[in-house]
């Protein structure tokens, strides 16, 4: 079992000022893994602190020291790679095949892609008498969930670092040990002190304080819609920047002159990939009525195909849930929709009995869903897929646009001309057109409860910016 029993400071490392701890746990075995350190409100100040007294010199260092610094750590996490992947599918279950393409060699690229953009902010623009500027916004609290627990670390931290800001950084108590391996990476290559802070523990013992700081300016975070509303209350009496990465219940659209075969693999592999744990999943697929039974048939084949198992294998294309309590979450949404009226078309509750002492849930279909059930308006966050019938485009874009969520979507049509026009109907931030693929160039956030703000490409930046104008 592993140990972290200290926590990252001011450049330091440094015994919390609490002396409680928390386990960490491998969701394929239900056992311990590692024993982490949880920080108390205590720590929080002292992290702020050290935060605050650090922005006046790093948000004024040079765009070249800042762009070489981001690249130095992008060296170091290149040659740590791997042990970052084993930590991932470890503490969250991600086969570690998969947690090194998808969780981490993404990241890193995209980590690194910020080196060239902190030059930006030397840029300055001139309209007649106005010089317009950029700053970095201030000390940043980054609140990180546990899916993908480096890449959206690095959605956070690479754009904020590159603007200049300074960092508390809260990971998810399910998944700290990539932040611990940030902390020793930027630490080797001499990222100043107090630039970024690492407070691991419990969102209820210190999310409060750490969103409702008076220094600190600016709030990212990526959760659930109920945490994220608390998050913006929090931060209201001190009107500080918030920028939030919610739920979504996200819509694809399969056209009747599709390549069928190719759009309902895209989309059953999409919900399955990462155990259904992806905020951006396609857990709507809309076929049309005409070929509603032959969408299923494609669909049970595809999701029968993954393997079930070890996330060590390289035979697992899915391993466990994060944890046993979304695991029973998963459970209760299948029985739930079973309770009103959907048939399963494969999987279900039942797992193998060489998987019940690890969160398994199997890749599930249900046919025969109504927008008005409880499994096509919310977030599942598991490997269920709802594939309903429209009658014709209109009304698969009113099935779509019918839901509080907007944050991703996806269209496949004959051609992706006519995917783009059907895609520009539908109420989301991201629209995948004939099975594209998360790309970290796009700018990425939610429409409506999905939340505001941007991350990822130039706009991921600008959310760590201040303008400034200077009156000539």
């Amino acid at each position: 079992m592993k140990n972290f029993n200290q926590i990252f400071i001011n450049g330091q490392w440094t015994a919390p000022c609490s002396k409680k701890s928390y386990e960490v746990i491998n969701p394929a075995t239900g056992k311990c893994y590692a024993k982490v350190a949880a920080s108390n409100n205590d720590d929080v100040n002292k992290a702020v602190f050290a935060a605050k007294l650090a922005f006046a010199s790093w948000s004024n260092t040079s765009a070249q020291y800042r762009s070489d610094l981001i690249n130095a750590a992008a060296d170091e996490m290149q040659v740590r790679a791997e042990e970052i992947a084993l930590a991932i599918t470890m503490t969250m279950g991600c086969p570690l095949h998969l947690s090194r393409e998808i969780q981490v060699q993404g990241a890193i690229d995209a980590f690194r892609s910020y080196a060239a953009r902190a030059f930006t902010m030397e840029a300055v623009e001139n309209k007649s008498d106005v010089v317009i500027s950029k700053e970095a916004v201030g000390v940043c609290t980054l609140i990180n969930p546990w899916n993908y627990p480096l890449s959206q670390l690095v959605g956070k931290l690479a754009p904020a670092l590159a603007a200049g800001c300074t960092l508390v950084v809260k990971p998810a108590e399910q998944t700290p040990i990539q932040d611990y391996i940030l902390a020793e990476i930027f630490n080797k290559v001499g990222l100043p002190a107090g630039v970024f802070n690492l407070v691991p523990g419990a969102g209820g013992d210190i999310g409060a304080l750490l969103c409702s700081h008076p220094d600190v300016d600016m709030i990212s975070f990526t959760g659930s819609n109920k945490t994220g509303i608390e998050i913006s209350k929090a931060a209201a009496s001190s009107i500080k920047r918030v920028c939030l990465e919610l739920g979504g219940k996200s819509a694809f659209i399969i056209t009747e002159d599709a390549d069928f075969e190719s759009a309902i693999r895209y989309g059953v592999e999409d919900v399955m990939i990462n155990s259904g744990q992806t905020c951006t999943a396609l857990t709507r697929m809309l076929v049309p009525e005409t070929r509603y039974q032959e969408a299923l048939e494609i669909a049970k084949k595809v999701a029968e195909e993954n393997v079930l198992g070890d996330p060590l294998s390289a035979q697992s294309t899915m391993g466990p849930m994060s944890s046993k309590t979304q695991q029973n979450i998963v459970h209760s949404y299948i029985k739930q929709g079973l309770a009103e009226g959907a048939e399963i078309v494969t999987g279900g509750i039942d797992v193998p009995q060489a998987l019940t002492e690890g969160c398994y849930v199997m890749p599930t279909i249900f046919a025969n869903v109504s927008n008005d059930m409880r499994i096509a308006r919310e977030e599942i966050f598991g490997p269920v897929l709802a594939v309903m019938p429209y009658s014709d485009i209109d009304n698969a874009l009113e099935i779509a646009n019918d839901s509080k969520f907007g944050l991703s979507s996806a269209v496949y049509a004959a051609t992706p001309e006519a995917a783009m026009a059907i895609g520009k109907r539908i109420r989301a931030g991201q629209c995948y057109i004939q099975g594209a693929y998360f790309n970290t160039e796009a700018p990425f956030g939610g429409f409506k409860q999905s939340g505001n703000g941007r991350e990822w490409g130039d706009e991921g930046l600008l959310e760590f910016v201040e303008i400034k104008s200077f009156v000539r």
